[in-house]
């Protein structure tokens, strides 16, 4: 989901880039990514901790996942990946407790690409109480053990600080990726200045500048380099 807001910064920021020479593989604060003004505490230790503020029913979540997926997957134990389902409305809370329910079962590595395909490919719904329990029981997950948990304290607690995170994140659109509580970016902020071009591309300018940030990160924690830097995934 993008934001007005949200996309009259990225076609400011496109401007900067033409002006001031950034690109994705010369990465600029400010233009290719944003520095957060207050810097937000992690407990990945020397690990560089990389966080998806996303929404199951955002199309650039969906589109992205595929590639960031096999990004995650590339820097092993370089990195800590979480993820932080956001609600800009009281209507996404649903999605949010759909989430922390299937982290608490163990299953989200199994099932996001299937709330995915099954919101954007299927055109199902999948964002109430009622229709949210309905795809659950078509997976063949128990469905007293998972409504148990989506009724939780532990998962009530999990959506409150989900709401805390995206306020000191200052989270005005998805996907948005936090690395190490310093920095934001996104295919829209990385690829503003391709906004005609293919959202893969954007997709890829956002991997190679988290690439970018990671390498610096890592350099200061005093560890390795990061993996080489992936092509994104192709559309089927």
């Amino acid at each position: 989901m993008r934001l007005f807001r949200h996309a009259l910064a990225a076609i400011s920021l496109g401007l900067l880039a033409v002006s001031a020479g950034a690109s994705p593989a010369n990465p600029q604060n400010g233009t290719d990514y944003r520095t957060l003004e207050q810097v937000q505490p992690t407990d990945s230790g020397k690990k560089v901790e990389v966080t998806e503020f996303f929404w199951y029913s955002c199309p650039h979540c969906a589109a992205f996942d595929p590639s960031l997926t096999a990004w995650v997957k590339k820097q092993g134990d370089k990195i800590v990946f979480k993820q932080v389902p956001v609600a800009f409305r009281e209507s996404f809370i649903p999605q949010q407790k759909l989430y922390y329910t299937l982290e608490a079962m163990g299953k989200t590595a199994e099932m996001n690409p299937k709330i995915f395909q099954a919101i954007h490919v299927d055109r199902q719904r999948v964002d109430t109480d009622k229709t949210i329990l309905e795809f659950i029981e078509k997976q063949g997950i128990d469905k007293q053990k998972f409504l148990d948990l989506y009724n939780s304290f532990g998962v009530q607690t999990k959506v409150r600080r989900a709401a805390q995170l995206q306020e000191s994140y200052k989270i005005d659109g998805v996907p948005t990726i936090a690395i190490d509580g310093r920095y934001l970016t996104s295919p829209s902020i990385a690829g503003a200045s391709m906004a005609n071009q293919p959202e893969s591309m954007q997709q890829a300018a956002s991997l190679q500048v988290m690439d970018h940030l990671l390498t610096k990160l890592i350099a200061e924690k005093g560890g390795d380099k990061p993996a080489e830097p992936i092509k994104a995934a192709k559309k089927k």
